[in-house]
């Protein structure tokens, strides 16, 4: 009886260390993660800012998907594919005065599946003519070229109801 006790102690341990080396091998095995992608996906917009200050909208467009199936939402309805959402901001930021600084922040990000996340966050333009802001919910896949917004919905939101 001893003997049976002892045994089932000693299979009860072996079982939880396999459970455990199970449980934990394929998280550190696994190549991509919430986290490097959330630092993949920040990149992006790191290089959307820097590209859209230095005035370059076409570089800033490299963030979006190049397809006819982007969507973009904004106060001036919705323009439908890479052309047409190309068009919406040379038409709304024709110089560098109308583009002013970019900035971003309160970024929030929720991963939908290991390849679709959506962003939240607040958008900034300190401009001569009168800094303008608001929220943004940006969709983003993972493509073969990386991570890309494949939906924008921006709004314009008044100074101090950014909540």
């Amino acid at each position: 009886m001893l003997r049976s006790i002892g045994i089932r102690l000693i299979s009860l341990c072996l079982g939880a260390s396999v459970m455990t080396t199970g449980l934990t091998l394929p998280m550190q095995t696994r190549v991509d993660s919430p986290d490097s992608d959330r630092f993949a996906i920040l990149e992006v917009l790191k290089n959307q800012q820097a590209n859209w200050n230095k005035g370059d909208v076409d570089a800033f467009l490299e963030g979006y998907w190049h397809s006819p199936g982007l969507t973009f939402c904004g106060t001036g309805g919705i323009a439908r594919g890479w052309d047409a959402v190309r068009a919406r901001y040379e038409k709304n930021y024709a110089d560098r005065e109308a583009m002013g600084r970019l900035e971003f922040s309160a970024l929030e990000f929720r991963f939908l599946e290991p390849d679709a996340a959506l962003v939240l966050g607040h958008w900034h333009l300190t401009r001569a003519k009168g800094d303008v802001g608001g929220v943004f919910s940006l969709v983003w896949k993972r493509l073969p070229e990386g991570w890309r917004i494949i939906h924008d919905h921006t709004s314009a939101v008044e100074p101090g109801n950014e909540k």
